[in-house]
């Protein structure tokens, strides 16, 4: 004890043993305790983190699954597709594991596992409808969701898209910022959708997969 105590003042320079001794020692020393009942209430807010990548392959490939879906939004024009079991939709299976996480609830792969033949091509619609039952039950409801979806493609605002107004470029993640504030019984000022590419690094500046994370907060409905 004399000995780690020199070394947690600094006064020598531990051995791997005697580091492995001050470690255990303090984790000791930092066991809280408290009474139980102090926790009981469910905390005002809640935060979870999400996060999902999927390839994407040519069409034709056995692998693919159909095209490629971001935030409920399927793009039908673009060259690839995704390889998933359910529909890939890596905006979705983020904010379903965002809200799953908050709640302290196993992730969506245990929800609904990739075995299952009851998921193999489900709309990812499915799964925010359960996350916004477990929410829901549990006496929350959407504090705020941010999303940062990351695709060097297939592009976000396009030019000359057929839904777009007049003069100006069509922006997908508006439309997603829709999907997701419907499916989850919020006002679209409670998401946000942000995109970026990977600047052409690794799978996803390849344009071999799409990845998304996800932060969502919940709040204690009044």
């Amino acid at each position: 004890l004399a000995i780690i105590g020199a070394i947690a003042c600094g006064a020598v320079s531990p051995s791997r043993p005697q580091r492995t001794a001050l470690f255990a020692l303090r984790a000791t020393q930092a066991t809280p305790t408290y009474d139980a009942s102090q926790w009981a209430d469910e905390p005002a807010l809640r935060i979870g983190h999400g996060f999902d990548i999927h390839r994407m392959l040519p069409y034709g490939s056995d692998e693919v699954n159909g095209p490629v879906t971001i935030g409920g939004v399927a793009f039908d024009d673009f060259e690839l597709g995704i390889v998933a079991h359910s529909d890939g939709d890596v905006v979705y299976h983020s904010v379903v594991d965002a809200i799953f996480g908050a709640l302290t609830l196993p992730d969506i792969g245990q929800f609904f596992p990739d075995t299952d033949p009851r998921w193999k091509g489900a709309p990812s619609g499915v799964f925010m409808a359960e996350a916004w039952r477990q929410m829901d039950a549990r006496g929350y409801r959407i504090g705020n969701i941010d999303v940062t979806l990351i695709a060097q493609a297939p592009r976000m605002i396009v030019k000359d898209h057929p839904k777009a107004e007049e003069g100006k470029p069509y922006d997908h993640k508006l439309e997603m910022v829709d999907n997701i504030a419907r499916l989850l019984g919020c006002p679209p000022s409670r998401v946000n959708v942000k995109a970026r590419t990977h600047e052409k690094v690794d799978s996803v500046g390849e344009k071999r997969a799409v990845s998304c994370h996800v932060v969502a907060v919940l709040e204690r409905k009044p």
